[in-house]
């Protein structure tokens, strides 16, 4: 383009324009589509609204097209128009710019994919980079003077964005969303988003939505003081539900009062985003006519390359006693007691008692598993830890928990001290106690596992510090007797990239079945806890052979538990427990034993053959 960012911000300051969202939501437009879909249906409308915002003083206007990827079109049926509407959306506010008496530039806007990547959710990373690529590419036919990744609350996926459009020949502006909080600020997210982002060699770096003028104004002190001039696209202000519409701050003068105090403090590029309006434009337009910023330089920037995001100096390993007995080269017993359908965990904690005293390294509390009502793992950890004097191993299941809400609880088993956490998915809640209930799903094991890596980093997965790193245990499922193994192996691998340490396994009954799956993982350094059921009858070996998938048990098994009395059969499913164990030791890193519900000392029984 004939002028640059670096020009146009050389001595002053640049104002932009502002929502375009909710501005058609006031004219009547949008509302059960994407705003985006206007640049067909309503060519005349946005041209015209783009026009307000020029005569208004912005002299740089973004394109109606911050949703306007192949996913979010996809949920309106709309996939198959991302260029078409792309396009237009460039070309009407190009022809808006053309209007003007002065240079006007066209930013082609765009925002995340709405969904959430892998490992945390099923979007791939390539495909992610094609989808921002393909947006890319329609927004620059179309007539755009820049590209701008804005509104990315995920630095990952802000990265991914980048990459996918940096090498298109147009400056790219990349602008990171920071949630209000209260306490973001203080922990320096803002400056250490701002130093990662300039360093991959964008024109610009800058923040913008969720948070309004005044919040900003923090934002852009940190973000400047780590790269030098940004842009600030606050809110008016936090928004209120009015008669079932989201409304905000028509207070446009203080809106431009804070909009002089952001270029004051470093921002170069200032605008709006949700609910400002041509008005809330003009007034900052009116603030910043006189305003001469301190003379910098607006250098490209990118020596520094790419980082990866969010690491932290040092973080922390693994802190438990389990883990320095699996990491270290020991052999770690843990031993699953089931809970009761209530509160009162008496039973559990004496069983979690007299397993300790027969050497059990920890005690395994599932996350409701078959989908049934249990208490929360980590609350029935910490009481069996406190009470019995052994570390426990809380299960963590997707199932129940949005992204949000699994945090939350890895949080609270930080604070309570419970340092061992196995990352499963759950199992459906249709085959549980409550059918009708709504499994959430947000991610999955993989996903976890990633989380939990992050907090051993000492952050949550927008960034924010979370204090001193927890050290979390990392375990994962394995199934050595998946009917799928090379899906499995793949999975585990997954799980290994993502940050697990140890790996829990499905019940396995023969020792060839082992080997064989440890043949498939040969060079990954998987250390896994072998699983061991002692079979109580042969009614049990044939529900699970038959009716569990990935449970194979020998048929020689079957047959001798058919032929034992009720008394008897226990004792011979410890046997061949205990035998498997004794071959399996030196190929193991340890065992994790699942007895009966009703007969915990079972487990007690099988761990003789470790002496």
């Amino acid at each position: 383009m004939g002028t640059s960012f670096r020009d146009l911000l050389d001595g002053r300051v640049l104002v932009g324009d502002g929502a375009m969202g909710t501005l058609l939501a006031d004219r009547g437009v949008g509302y059960g589509h994407p705003y985006a879909r206007a640049n067909l249906t309503h060519p005349e409308l946005v041209e015209r609204l783009h026009g307000e915002y020029v005569r208004a003083g912005a002299r740089a206007i973004e394109t109606n097209t911050f949703s306007a990827n192949r996913i979010k079109l996809a949920g309106h049926r709309l996939e198959e128009r991302v260029r078409e509407i792309n396009e237009a959306g460039a070309r009407l506010a190009r022809r808006a710019a053309a209007e003007a008496a002065e240079r006007v530039l066209v930013l082609g806007a765009i925002g995340p994919l709405g969904r959430p990547l892998a490992p945390v959710g099923r979007v791939p990373r390539e495909e992610a980079r094609a989808l921002f690529r393909e947006q890319a590419e329609a927004l620059l036919e179309g007539g755009s003077d820049a590209l701008l990744l804005e509104t990315f609350t995920d630095l990952e996926e802000l990265r991914l964005a980048w990459e996918a459009v940096r090498d298109l020949g147009a400056p790219v502006l990349a602008y990171k969303t920071f949630v209000e909080d209260g306490e973001t600020l203080a922990e320096g997210l803002p400056e250490r988003a701002a130093r990662e982002i300039s360093g991959w060699g964008v024109e610009l770096v800058g923040s913008n939505c969720t948070v309004g003028p005044q919040r900003m104004l923090g934002i852009v002190e940190q973000m400047s003081a780590a790269a030098g001039p940004v842009a600030a696209f606050p809110n008016p202000g936090l928004p209120q539900l009015v008669e079932g519409t989201v409304r905000y701050s028509h207070d446009v003068e203080h809106f431009a009062r804070y909009g002089l105090r952001l270029a004051e403090a470093g921002a170069r590029f200032v605008g709006g985003c949700c609910g400002t309006t041509p008005e809330h434009i003009r007034a900052l337009s009116e603030a910043l006519r006189e305003f001469r910023p301190r003379r910098v330089s607006v250098a490209l920037r990118g020596a520094a390359g790419p980082q990866k995001e969010g690491v932290r100096e040092g973080g922390a390993g693994p802190r438990s006693r389990l883990a320095g007995k699996l990491l270290g080269g020991g052999f770690a017993v843990a031993v699953e007691v089931d809970l009761p359908r209530g509160n009162d965990l008496s039973g559990v904690v004496e069983a979690a008692r007299r397993l300790k005293e027969r050497g059990a390294d920890a005690i395994d509390i599932s996350d409701g598993a078959r989908a049934r009502l249990r208490m929360h793992p980590v609350a029935a950890a910490r009481i069996v830890q406190e009470r019995a004097g052994i570390e426990a191993v809380a299960h963590m299941s997707c199932r129940d928990r949005n992204i949000l809400g699994l945090q939350a609880d890895l949080l609270a088993a930080a604070a309570l001290g419970v340092r061992n956490i196995l990352a499963v998915t759950g199992d459906p809640a249709q085959i549980g106690d409550y059918p009708e209930a709504t499994g959430v799903f947000d991610t999955d094991a993989v996903g976890l596992v990633h989380i939990l890596s992050r907090m051993n980093r000492g952050e949550d997965l927008a960034g924010n510090a979370i204090g001193r790193p927890p050290g979390f245990l990392i375990g994962a499922a394995f199934n050595p007797t998946a009917e799928d193994l090379d899906a499995e192996v793949e999975r585990l691998r997954r799980k290994l990239e993502a940050g697990a340490h140890a790996f829990w396994t499905q019940p396995v009954f023969e020792l060839p079945a082992l080997e064989r799956a440890l043949e498939r993982l040969e060079g990954t350094g998987a250390r896994l806890l072998l699983g061991l059921m002692p079979l109580r009858s042969a009614r049990q070996a044939e529900f699970l052979h038959h009716e569990v998938p990935g449970v194979k048990i020998p048929a020689e098994v079957r047959r001798k538990l058919a032929e034992l009395s009720p008394q008897d059969a226990p004792r011979y499913g410890v046997e061949v427990a205990g035998n498997l164990l004794a071959r399996a030791r030196p190929l193991v890193s340890g065992a994790y034993i699942m007895p009966p519900a009703s007969a915990p000392e079972l487990a007690a029984e099988v761990m003789e053959a470790l002496r």
